[in-house]
């Protein structure tokens, strides 16, 4: 089995910041491209950033020169640096990490349970 376990949302201040964490444990043989996704009230879920396991990034383009997608491989672990909140930025968090389990499989997602991020104007 594999889990992802987000971490660190909560309520904050417009222009603030936060740093969501998102730890991938269990049977795991290799972690290809993680990411973020989001998904505000009454909106379908939308990808925010993107990390391959080179470390070649990509983002939407509202959170472009704001957020800050970064992972620690030896921890298998994707963080994203969230500053100068808006509004708009309010919704729940998802990661989501493409995992094979064994050096025969190809690689499936998985996705955490989510992380609230409210950002208060």
């Amino acid at each position: 089995q594999v889990q992802l376990v987000e971490s660190g949302g909560g309520l904050v201040q417009a222009g603030g910041s936060l740093r969501l964490s998102c730890a991938a444990s269990g049977s795991i043989f290799r972690i290809n491209a993680m990411g973020w996704y989001r998904q505000a009230p009454g909106k379908q879920r939308e990808l925010v950033a993107v990390i391959t396991s080179g470390g070649t990034t990509n983002y939407i383009d509202s959170v472009k020169g704001r957020f800050t997608i970064s992972r620690d491989n030896a921890e298998n672990t994707v963080y994203l640096q969230m500053n100068s909140l808006k509004s708009e930025d309010t919704a729940v968090y998802y990661c989501n990490a493409n995992i094979a389990r064994s050096s025969f499989g190809y690689g499936v997602d998985y996705w955490g349970k989510g992380t609230l991020v409210t950002v208060s104007s």
